[in-house]
């Protein structure tokens, strides 16, 4: 229908999803009981990796992973301008310094050639960063192997920013499973897989793997081979380091779980209408997101960006395709950007790619269940405004 308004994303539940949550509230566990570890551990095996650790949400598994990391006062981290706050504010959380990677204007993920660069400087200057969080935007995974090389090369760690890529593949195997030191995935509402509310930390490091539990549930653990004294009896715990209230619950792992079962239906649902969209808008003014032989993308988003060929400018697009019901969004305002950041001292211009492409950025809507009536009408509205 014409005045149906069509949003930029949108979760699916299933029947099926719907008697996981009824048959989990019957059961004798809400949280903390075994369906967490059910589905940590199908999440693991998804992903080839020996851990994966449920969070609420992913802001919470990339604090906890830079705690796990060792990130602190004094410490220095490097992400991406191109992305959600949480990001940059993770390592701001632990007391570290935070500083951006200017983005590809191909990839819109962080800049090798950029990274490469500011590393030979900082090598020279004595002021390399410790954890370096490079960013899955849109889905499509970054340049992974040779950030791997770098990190060897110069000693820091990867904490890999997947919030967007559940399902993405790099080099033939699930993001997660390689290259990146821990890996962060969002179950956010309108992600690939939904908890409602969620994330998952995953890595191959067994001593990372414990200290992020330790992190995400206060710092306390009823371990014998953690605990610094002899257990008193049945309900002894001990908290052994400073962690926070950061679990997943049965109930929204018992969701994820059911979901999983269609994650790579869903994932080539998104990447048959990413196609689609590739031919429709083919003539129009806009430059569509980039493909790569070596990376499959979870097609999170679909990006454009309007090209000096348009007749109006992306403040105007936006508005007229908002009125035309048609919910459109941009992703993102560039971190360094953000009032917060500005009085750290940064400047709008000193990551100048990030910034041109949010200038002309808009992301159209892409979710399993949209017809082609619905992307017929989301790039009719397009041309019509733009060509």
């Amino acid at each position: 229908m014409a005045d149906e308004f069509i949003p930029y994303s949108r979760q699916e539940i299933s029947d099926a999803d719907i008697a996981a949550v009824t048959n989990l509230l019957r059961s004798d566990f809400l949280t903390q009981g075994p369906k967490g570890a059910e589905f940590e551990q199908a999440f693991a095996e998804r992903h080839k990796v020996s851990h994966a650790i449920g969070v609420s949400n992913a802001t919470a598994a990339l604090h906890i992973g830079c705690l796990a990391m060792d990130i602190g006062p004094g410490s220095l981290v490097w992400t991406s301008p191109n992305s959600f706050v949480s990001s940059a504010n993770c390592a701001i959380f632990c007391g570290a310094q935070v500083d951006f990677v200017d983005t590809d204007p191909v990839t819109r993920n962080m800049s090798l050639e950029g990274l490469t660069a500011k590393l030979e400087a900082a090598d020279k200057a004595g002021k390399l960063p410790d954890v370096v969080i490079p960013v899955d935007f849109s889905g499509l995974p970054c340049d992974l192997a040779e950030m791997r090389a770098l990190a060897d090369r110069y000693g820091f760690r990867i904490l890999e920013d997947a919030s967007h890529a559940t399902g993405a593949s790099y080099k033939g195997d699930p993001i997660g499973s390689a290259h990146a030191d821990a890996t962060v995935f969002s179950f956010h509402a309108v992600k690939i897989v939904t908890t409602a509310e969620g994330g998952m930390i995953v890595t191959q490091d067994d001593a990372l793997a414990e200290r992020l539990r330790l992190l995400r549930s206060h710092g306390v653990t009823r371990d014998d081979s953690l605990m610094q004294r002899a257990s008193e009896g049945g309900w002894y715990y001990e908290m052994v380091d400073l962690g926070w209230n950061y679990r997943l619950t049965d109930l929204q792992s018992a969701l994820g779980l059911s979901q999983m079962a269609r994650m790579d239906e869903w994932r080539n649902a998104r990447e048959a209408r990413a196609d689609r969209y590739d031919a429709l808008l083919a003539d129009g003014p806009f430059r569509r997101p980039a493909r790569f032989n070596d990376r499959v993308s979870s097609w999170h988003l679909y990006a454009v960006e309007l090209t000096e060929a348009a007749r109006i400018g992306r403040t105007e697009m936006f508005a007229a395709m908002r009125e035309a019901k048609i919910g459109v969004n941009v992703h993102y305002i560039p971190i360094h950007t953000q009032p917060f950041y500005e009085k750290l001292g940064f400047r709008r211009e000193q990551f100048p790619n990030s910034v041109a492409y949010y200038d002309h950025a808009m992301s159209i809507p892409l979710f399993p269940a949209m017809s082609d009536a619905q992307q017929d009408r989301v790039v009719e509205t397009m041309l019509k405004l733009a060509a």
